[in-house]
Parts: structure tokens; C-alpha cells; sequence
């Protein structure tokens, strides 16, 4: 895994050495430095043993939630959004650790709920509070692509923890009849707009749409082979915009072309990969619902922008994982490394067993 993950930062500090017009500052420097201080972290988490990471499931959950509720209180807000705490050398964004903190406390409390309870409502309502509540802070900021992450990453722990298919098959019903209603009366102004856009981008193109319309542009003008090295014009003459965070796919394949994107998405497939194969290895529930929450979590990532910069999805803001220029979202992805490097540790540790839970 560290190989392909090694090769995708560099080509991400490529890229954004390109974005920032052939310099390192201030895009590729700062990535590559948080990637090696993460990345450090990221090995101290390995360190951790199952009794410790089930002991700190819920205070680490509970934290998180408090620094939410002062995001409300004292955030600092930027871009029309109140989502982040300015920490001084850095601003945290403590939506983005609630994503790997709600896979943690979803898998200790299904790892210590008895298997006879799974299909009962002892399994769903104290699961759905630990998920409700900071998908209604986030949605306060407002946040609507982390609260999707949050309930996306909450609901794949619950379906892997076993709960009934037909509870699923009724949240979405119920999800089907309640998104017009939301669309209409839960949405801000903008985000309707985004919904709309994404339907038609061409109806605004110079308006709303132009986010999504400038993308597509340079992804298509990079054809097979890409334009070549820091010779992308739409990110150079700063049509495409946010070129370093959101859209920084984009940015790549204009340059890069087909090829370049091709080679980001197996280098994806890899790492999610053995996420997957470690989980599937694991010997114990904790460990496995630990594992797969955090493979999903980074997939949600991968799968949301990739779709977004290609105008599948709306544009909601989430960054492309150890490409994207940001601090706090480079944090949670090494969080869900660190933890599956973790868990791979445990798997070593204790080989596979006959027993199962």
C-alpha cells in the first residue's frame, strides 16, 4: 500500500506545483510537509492496541462532537461558511475528524452489542443518535457534502454490522419521499442552485454553472496524453477554479490527460484494495467493522470529487484524498491510514483463527 500511496502524493505535489504556475509555494511544499507529519502520526496510531482504541472510542467521539459545537460558537468562517477553528497554525476543520471518529464509535458499539440484539431496535436508535447528532451540527455550518460523508461512512458500518436489508430499503423510501421536501424547504439558496446546476450546468454557464463547466473543459481539452506538464491554460489563466483543492483532477488531466487519470484511479483501486483485504482478514468484529469504515470513508472521498469534477455530481466541496492542497481533509484520510495500518498490525499479530464473533 505505501508504495502506490507514496506515488499519489508526489504526483499530487506535481500537480499542484503546476497549479501554483512551476512553484513549490504555497501549494506543494505545505502537501508534502503535512503528508510527512501526518504520515508520522499516522505510524503512532499503528502503536495502539485494541483495548486502547476500543477505550478511546467514545471520549475521542465526544471531543470531537464539543469542538463542533465551538465551530457554532467561535468557528471562523470562510468562503460563507462557519466550519473551522482557527487553531493558529492551522485552521482544523472538526467535521472532517468526525468522519473517521463515527466509524470508531459505530464499530465499539456493535462489537459490544450481543449478535442476538443486531435486528432489533437496541441496534439502530443509540447507533442513529451517534450519527444524527453531528450531521445536524455540520448541517448548521452549513455543510452539506460532510453531512452526506457522515451518514454514508455511519450507514456502511450499520449495514456491514449485519442490521436487517429491510431497514435500509425503508430509510431509502423514506430518503425518496423526504428529498423534495428537503430540496425545497431544508436547501440554502446556493445549494439548491448546485442540485439545479448539475441537471443543466450549461443552462448558467458564466453563472452557477461555471464551475462545472470550466472543469469538463480542461478534463476533455487533455484528450489522451494531456497538454503536457505545467502547460494546463485553464488552471494557468485561472478559468478552472479552485484548482488545488476541489478540482485539482481537473487540473491534472488537462495535463496529463486520460492517462494520468487512469493511472490515479488504479492507484485508488489499489489502496482501497487491501483496505478491503484487511478488514476480510481481520479475526474479530471491532477490527473488521474498524477497517471497513475506514476504506469506506476514503472511497466516499475518491468517489464524490472524481464524480463532481466530471459534472456526475453536484459540486459540494469535497476534496480529492493525498491530491487535494488541505490540511484538515489530508489528516482524516492518514487517520483511515493509520487506523488500516493499525488493524493490518493486529492481523499480523493474532493470525486468523477458527473463531469467529
Amino acid at each position: 500500500m505505501l508504495i502506490p500511496l507514496f506515488v499519489l502524493i508526489a504526483f499530487g505535489a506535481a500537480v499542484l506545483f503546476s497549479a501554483a504556475g512551476g512553484n513549490m509555494q504555497p501549494f506543494a511544499q505545505s502537501h508534502l510537509i503535512r503528508f510527512a507529519v501526518f504520515f508520522v502520526m499516522a505510524i503512532i496510531i499503528t502503536m495502539f492496541t485494541r483495548a486502547a482504541m476500543k477505550f478511546l472510542a467514545y471520549p475521542v467521539y465526544i471531543v470531537i462532537l464539543l469542538l463542533l459545537v465551538a465551530v457554532e460558537a467561535i468557528g471562523f468562517v470562510g468562503g460563507g461558511s462557519q466550519r473551522w477553528l482557527n487553531l493558529g497554525f492551522m485552521q482544523l476543520q472538526p467535521s472532517e475528524l468526525m468522519k473517521p471518529a463515527i466509524v470508531l464509535a459505530l464499530a465499539k458499539f456493535y462489537d459490544t452489542l450481543p449478535i442476538g440484539m443486531v435486528g432489533t431496535w437496541r441496534a439502530l436508535v443509540p447507533a442513529g443518535a451517534i450519527i444524527a447528532m453531528p450531521m445536524a451540527l455540520v448541517l448548521l455550518q452549513p455543510d452539506l457534502g460532510t453531512s452526506l460523508a457522515l451518514a454514508f461512512g455511519g450507514a456502511a458500518v450499520m449495514f456491514l454490522a449485519g442490521l436487517p436489508m429491510r431497514w435500509f430499503v425503508m430509510a431509502g423510501a423514506a430518503g425518496a419521499v423526504a428529498a423534495p421536501l428537503a430540496f425545497f424547504f431544508g436547501l440554502q439558496d446556493y445549494q439548491r442552485r448546485r442540485v439545479t446546476t448539475f441537471l443543466d450546468p450549461e443552462s448558467d454557464p458564466l453563472g452557477s454553472g461555471y464551475h462545472i463547466t470550466q472543469s469538463k473543459i480542461a478534463i476533455g481539452s487533455g484528450g489522451l496524453s494531456g497538454k503536457g506538464f505545467n502547460e494546463g491554460s485553464q488552471s494557468h489563466l485561472n478559468y478552472l477554479p479552485e484548482p488545488h483543492t476541489d478540482f485539482v483532477f481537473a487540473t491534472m488531466a488537462e495535463e496529463w490527460g486520460l492517462l494520468g487519470g487512469l493511472v490515479v484511479i488504479v492507484i485508488f483501486a489499489l489502496i482501497l484494495r487491501w483496505g478491503l483485504s484487511v478488514a476480510l482478514k481481520s479475526n474479530d468484529r471491532f477490527a473488521r467493522l474498524l477497517a471497513a469504515g475506514m476504506v469506506v470513508t476514503i472511497f466516499f472521498y475518491v468517489a464524490v470529487n472524481l464524480m463532481m469534477v466530471m459534472g456526475l455530481a453536484p459540486v459540494v466541496g469535497i476534496p480529492l484524498p493525498f491530491m487535494s492542497h488541505g490540511g484538515s481533509s489530508m489528516l482524516t484520510n492518514m487517520i483511515c491510514i493509520g487506523i488500516l495500518m493499525q488493524v493490518s498490525k493486529w492481523n499480523r499479530e493474532a493470525p486468523r483463527s477458527g473463531l469467529t464473533h
